[in-house]
């Protein structure tokens, strides 16, 4: 059951979609590769979607096409209050998928943000603001890490979906971001909650990843999506190309599971807005 907002500043900012960070502090995991190809299996399923790029790293940028000349302004002006989410939005070659970029001065906004006010809510107070289209989702592509850029995503953000690689140390990794979770739900944002998890770099031919598999499902039960990632090698090829994988090689392994992964979600968030 969903706790009563009695904070209007806790309420979800008016005039946007559902906002869904993509986060885990793990390196490595696919999140970006789900943060981008699912964006663009819900984008080919007629939604309006944006991707708000938070990593310095600029990889969701570049994935879909991005090139630093359209990068200006950029999810760190955003935050640094010097343009608005309106402005910095790109259009890419995927309809109805547009990204807000990132650059690599978001390294020092962990830094520069401690002074500033409001400094966790800074990307929730960007959403708020008009002049923002309307979108059905909006993903947030979160840094490898849990400092204040993912910090701003969490208050933001509806809910959180976890990419978790098929891996030995897989959960001990994401228990911290979901202690995490459970701090913002309590102090900062109480209708956060985790939506989903997707297993990524999944090798059936490995015992270590029907283990892990299985252990991620007993641990969190049908938060787990049915649909997993495989590891494939058009996945990893393809944002050297400046695509999502659906573009570059949609009859591939890795396409047809992002496109499964897109339905489970839809389905999902009708069980929420039920």
């Amino acid at each position: 059951m969903s706790k009563t907002v009695t904070n209007p500043a806790d309420a979800a900012p008016q005039g946007t979609g559902r906002v869904l960070a993509i986060a885990n502090q793990k390196g490595g995991v696919g999140k970006t590769t789900t943060a981008i190809n699912l964006a663009t299996a819900l984008a080919a399923a007629r939604k309006r979607v944006l991707v708000i790029d938070l990593d310095p790293q600029g990889n969701a940028s570049t994935g879909l096409g991005i090139g630093a000349s359209q990068r200006d302004p950029s999810s760190y002006d955003v935050l640094m209050g010097e343009a608005s989410l309106a402005e910095a939005i790109v259009e890419t070659d995927v309809p109805g998928l547009a990204v807000v970029p990132a650059v690599v001065d978001l390294t020092g906004a962990e830094i520069e943000l401690i002074e500033r006010p409001a400094r966790e809510r800074r990307l929730r107070m960007a959403l708020g603001a008009e002049g923002l289209p309307q979108y059905d989702y909006i993903f947030i592509d979160c840094p490898p890490s849990l400092g204040i850029l993912t910090l701003n995503s969490l208050v933001a953000a509806d809910a959180v979906l976890v990419p978790l690689q098929c891996e030995f140390f897989a959960l001990e990794g994401v228990s911290q971001l979901v202690r995490t979770v459970d701090r913002v739900r309590r102090s900062l944002n109480p209708r956060l909650d985790i939506q989903g998890v997707v297993l990524t770099m999944f090798d059936n031919r490995n015992n270590l990843s029907n283990q892990v598999a299985a252990d991620v499902r007993n641990f969190f039960g049908d938060k787990v999506y049915k649909t997993v990632i495989p590891r494939n090698v058009r996945v990893s090829e393809a944002p050297s190309h400046g695509k999502p994988v659906l573009l570059y090689d949609h009859r591939c392994a890795g396409a047809k599971a992002y496109i499964h992964l897109a339905g489970e979600v839809l389905k999902r968030e009708r069980g929420v807005a039920a």
